[in-house]
């Protein structure tokens, strides 16, 4: 048996304004109706494999729990890092869980958030790299090139045969001549970040190479603390930790590795450009036009044209080669080839103390979701939605006080000794210090406006005396 391990933090600054660090792309659904990340961990799902182990941070440990319960996947664990520290450490914590259990047991480490649509194709690679993995190799998976990539690392085989075969070196990211170069030639592959071990092996690794992970991995595991279905590591010996990828860390430094070739479609979905080939490759088109139903081309060629709302639409007249993605607070005109300078925005609209850089307009919460409609000086309103069964914190405010409308399904609101059952077309008022709290006892979502009116209106003006979630104030 295979037991996945899924890495799901990274902001994604490169899809900005669709991917934000408070809800990267690995959460998004840009190909298809599934979201990157379900569609990788149904992927690596099914017979051979295990549960799978997620590591992630604690913003998005609800989103993970949720988009893993909405396909069916049960994790084997959902492993929180109190800080980031690249894919070193988390690499070795997931060995080490895996290893306490069976230290002969398979690891396939994936990004959440590649595409790769031909997943027999996937399943007949990992099913090449098994045997080597079995063996005491580190297997990882290179794809072959079918352009000059300046975006990927590469690796180098050290033969020209088919089949699973030893890893000359990696290369760095290189320009454009020496991409070419490359393509030219059949022993260069990119270097997709996915990697086949056995626990054992891994660990073996970390002693000869980093050994200056193993105590503060294993410390932080050892104190670590189940937290409502959760895994959070301990915070103290992880933040010790190194910054390190499991390349730099690991990979570049050991001599057992062996690399895996993948044919096939895959793609890491690191710029608009990546997501304009994708989709053309799934929908081929003579003007190469990838314009969503919310857009509409005219006389275009070689655009992406995309809007998240039917309430927005995008049109686009006479463009060639230029990305067009808007969101409800945000819009990216770009060319197609500035794809990677897409992160330039998101640091500039930072130096400019601009939300839009992180902040995205809907904030998932575990009970569901809201978005702020209208916001001004003393006032503000949101559209709330709360999962059926789902409940917020039992809370109160020192600078606010709440009005809410309920507009579809029905409400149990505390307030203070007071609970009532709020219907559709009825509200209800909270006063400014009011302890008070918002369920939904039905089966369908609760859908509420709620006027806030105070002098400060910030997520942090919250009080809290109960919640099954087990958030604090800061959370």
């Amino acid at each position: 048996m295979i037991t996945p391990v899924l890495m799901a933090g990274g902001s994604g600054t490169r899809l900005w304004p669709v991917s934000r660090k408070s809800f990267p792309k690995q959460f998004a659904p840009l190909i298809g109706d599934e979201t990157l990340f379900q569609a990788s961990a149904r992927r690596l799902s099914g017979p051979g494999y295990t549960a799978p182990v997620v590591m992630t941070n604690a913003d998005f440990r609800f989103i993970v729990a949720e988009q893993l319960e909405q396909i069916g996947i049960e994790a084997s664990a959902i492993a929180i890092e109190p800080a980031g520290r690249n894919t070193a450490p988390a690499i070795l914590a997931a060995a080490l869980m895996v290893a306490s259990e069976d230290p002969d047991r398979l690891l396939l480490v994936a990004p959440s958030d590649h595409v790769i649509p031909d997943a027999e194709a996937f399943d007949a690679a990992v099913e090449a790299g098994s045997g080597p993995a079995r063996e005491g190799r580190i297997v990882t998976f290179g794809i072959t090139p079918d352009r000059p990539e300046t975006g990927y690392g590469y690796l180098e085989l050290a033969g020209r045969a088919e089949g699973p075969q030893p890893l000359a070196r990696f290369i760095e990211k290189p320009d454009s001549g020496r991409a070419a170069e490359m393509l030219a030639q059949v022993n260069f592959l990119w270097n997709a970040g996915i990697f086949l071990f056995s626990a054992a092996a891994m660990i073996q690794a970390f002693r000869s190479h980093a050994p200056e992970y193993l105590d503060p991995v294993q410390a932080s595991l050892a104190q670590a603390r189940t937290d409502i279905g959760f895994l959070r590591l301990a915070r103290q010996p992880w933040e010790s930790l190194p910054d390190n990828s499991i390349d730099y860390a690991v990979m570049e430094k050991a001599d057992n590795l062996t690399v895996v070739r993948f044919s096939g479609r895959w793609s890491d979905l690191g710029g608009w450009d990546a997501v304009w080939r994708e989709e053309l490759g799934r929908h081929p088109n003579g003007d190469g036009v990838v314009a969503d139903p919310n857009s509409t081309a005219i006389d275009c060629h070689d655009v992406l044209l995309r809007s998240d709302s039917e309430d927005l639409q995008v049109v686009g007249i006479g463009l060639h080669d230029v990305m067009v993605v808007a969101t409800g607070d945000a819009v990216l005109v770009a060319d197609k080839s500035r794809a990677q300078d897409v992160r330039q925005a998101v640091t500039a609209l930072k130096k400019k103390n601009r939300k839009q850089a992180v902040a995205f307009p809907r904030d998932h919460r575990p009970w569901g979701w809201f978005e702020t409609l209208a916001l001004a000086d003393r006032f503000q309103v949101k559209r709330i939605v709360v999962k059926p069964g789902a409940a917020l914190s039992l809370q109160s405010h020192v600078h606010r006080s709440e009005h809410w409308i309920v507009v579809s399904g029905t409400a149990r609101v505390t307030v203070d000794d007071s609970v009532t059952l709020v219907t559709e077309n009825q509200s209800i008022y909270v006063p400014l210090g009011a302890v008070h709290r918002m369920e939904n006892p039905g089966k369908v979502p609760m859908v509420l406006i709620e006027v806030q009116t105070g002098s400060y209106l910030g997520e942090d003006d919250i009080i809290r005396y109960e919640d099954v979630y087990a958030r604090d104030s800061k959370d």
